[in-house]
Parts: structure tokens; C-alpha cells; sequence
């Protein structure tokens, strides 16, 4: 398969996506709706893209995250904070959505919903202990670094 991100229309309508800028680490997943889609405040909604994805093989995982300009600028954030594309799934790619802001925000066919990020994974092997080494943190939790 090589070292591609293979990208399947699954909708006619679908966008291919795309970075940003030059720089950018993710790739802009866009709603593939025929009509807009209305978040009332606290509503969530399951908002497809159209497209299904190949990664290269198990080594590789793809990340669904929010857009920083719709979760600061209007609370519209994933409803499962990173969806997660394992390397075996072949469906279309949806992207959950969810209003924490206090205004309705109306998503509009092809906008840009969230980025979509491929990052190696290390499946290592799972192993059960009766006790793990000491560390200087220990099983200190929230907070416990200090601020």
C-alpha cells in the first residue's frame, strides 16, 4: 500500500481534504450535507464528510480533532473530544459534533468541521504486574506538579 493516505469518495459531493497551509499537521475534513445543519446550544449532531480513508497499515492511526476556530470562536467542539480511525476501518467517515456555546451555530454544506491527523501507533504488548516501578511522581493525580 506504501506510505499514502488513500482517500475513497463515498458521496459524489464529498471534498478531498486538504491542508490549510504548507504547515499544517491535519487535513480539513468538510460536511458533506445537502442542507444546513442547525446546532442549537448543548445539541450535538453526527455530521458525515463523504469520504472513507486507507492508512498504510497498522502502524498508523488517524485522529479526528475539533478546529481551534470553531471550538474558541463559537464552543463547537467533537462530542467525543478525538474520534479515533482505526487502520482496518473502511467506512465513511463521520465527525460528531457538539454546541457547548451559548448561540446556535448553523454548519453549512462543505465547511470545514474538524482536521483529520495520521500519527504512527505503538501496539505494544499488554502485560499484567503485581506492582509497577517507583517513580518521583508516584500516583500523584490532578495537580499534584503543582500549577
Amino acid at each position: 500500500m506504501g506510505n499514502t493516505l488513500k482517500i475513497l469518495k463515498k458521496r459524489p459531493a464529498a471534498a478531498i481534504p486538504q491542508r490549510a497551509t504548507e504547515g499544517a499537521a491535519g487535513l480539513d475534513l468538510c460536511a458533506c450535507i445537502e442542507e444546513p445543519v442547525t446546532l442549537s446550544p448543548g445539541g450535538r449532531a453526527v455530521i458525515p464528510t463523504g469520504i472513507a480513508i486507507g492508512l498504510p497499515d497498522s502502524s498508523y492511526v488517524a485522529l479526528i480533532y475539533a478546529r481551534s476556530g470553531l471550538g474558541v470562536k463559537h464552543g463547537v467542539c467533537l462530542s467525543n473530544g478525538v474520534g479515533v480511525i482505526d487502520s482496518d476501518y473502511r467506512g465513511e467517515i463521520q465527525v460528531g459534533l457538539c454546541n457547548l456555546g451559548n448561540i446556535p451555530y448553523t454548519i453549512a454544506p462543505g465547511e470545514r468541521i474538524a482536521q483529520l491527523v495520521v500519527t504512527p501507533v505503538c501496539p505494544l504488548p499488554v502485560e499484567e504486574v503485581s506492582v509497577l516501578d517507583e517513580t518521583k511522581r508516584g500516583d500523584g493525580g490532578f495537580g499534584s506538579t503543582g500549577r
